[in-house]
Formats: C-alpha cells, structure tokens, sequence
C-alpha cells in the first residue's frame, strides 16, 4: 500500500472521537432544595461555557470542563437571588463561576453513565458523581450543524463547599436544606461547525 492510498483509507474511517462546545443558550443547571422543612425551592444556573472531547468508542477517555456563571441564579424571587449572591452564599464578586472537570465516563448497568469529575463552587473542589448520565446519538440541526444531548443528576451537600448559612426555627427544624439535588441538561455542538441557533 502505497503513502496516498494510505492517506484515503484513513480519510474513510469512523471518527470515534470529537470535540463539542456547550451552546449556553440551551444548557443549564437545575436545583432543588428543602425550605423551611417543609417544601423546595426550585432554581437554576446558566451562561455555560466549555468544551467537551468525547470519544464514542473509549467513554473512559472523555475529557472537558463546564463552567457555569454564578451571576445568572434565578429561583423566582429577587430578594433570594439577591441573597444566595452576597457572602451568606456564592459570594458572586469573588468567586463569580462555578466548575464541574470531567475526570472519567463509565458505563453504569442501566446502559446510562456515571461520570466523575471535580466540582468547584466558592473556592472549594471536591469529588462529585452525576448518575444516570445520557450522552445522545449526534442529529443534524437545521442550519446544517451537528449537535447532541449530555445530561446526569447528583445530591451534594452545600456545607461541603462552604455554603453554610441558616437559621434555626422556633419549632425546630432549619430554614434551608443542607442536601441539593441537580440536574445538568446541556446541549453540544460539533466544534468544528458553526451553527446560527
């Protein structure tokens, strides 16, 4: 086999890996959390940035960083966004974004994932899983680009990431939550093209 055949027939291979960026216009971080012991409080986070590499063929070797603008909190009432912003919190001035760094996708027993990877909220990093992890089959977009799903959820615990602020109830019990429960829905487009929407 001569060096241009070469060159064809790997021209003609399967691309198993590919790189893809987060379109912030429809990817968020969605959040629950217990209010006064008795019901939730429902919120999300967007202005996503980052840039995934996957590899179909290996999900081991998966790879990115989704980074996500704290300043964006929105759960339907101004004075509580304004407080989850100020030091009580995020302490948005200092520590404007939050960070999940894919470190490995592994295949889970339901034919989902679990993905690990380091989350880091307010200065601090910690491990963190998301379960039921779904990465979809690529779909061609009607202006001509590629595009595809990546969504999983995970439990953390806020006073692990310095989130520690509450106040006690007369009757017992706190104000808010300790456990918080996330959804991450995002939506990827092939790096190489450029799609209008």
């Amino acid at each position: 086999m001569n060096l241009l055949t070469f060159l064809a027939f790997l021209l003609v291979l399967p691309c198993w890996a590919s790189t893809w960026e987060i379109d912030d216009s429809h990817t968020a971080a969605k959040f629950k959390i217990k209010h006064l012991m008795v019901s939730n409080v429902y919120g999300q986070i967007t202005g996503a940035k980052g840039t995934l590499d996957i590899d179909d063929k290996d999900p081991s070797k998966t790879s990115g960083t989704i980074t996500l603008d704290v300043s964006t909190i929105n759960t339907n009432n101004e004075k509580r966004d304004a407080h989850l912003k100020d030091a009580d919190f995020f302490e948005v001035t200092k520590h404007p974004t939050i960070s999940f760094s894919i470190k490995k996708l592994s295949k889970s027993k339901n034919g989902k994932y679990l993905m690990e990877g380091d989350l880091t909220i307010k200065g601090v990093t910690k491990p963190v899983v998301l379960k039921e992890v779904e990465l979809t089959p690529t779909v061609k977009d009607p202006w001509g680009g590629t595009r595809r799903g990546l969504s999983g959820i995970t439990t953390i615990d806020r006073k692990d990431f310095g989130l520690t602020w509450n106040k006690t109830l007369d009757g017992g019990g706190v104000v808010v939550g300790e456990k918080v429960d996330v959804e991450i829905a995002a939506e990827l487009k092939a790096k190489s093209e450029n799609a209008k929407n």
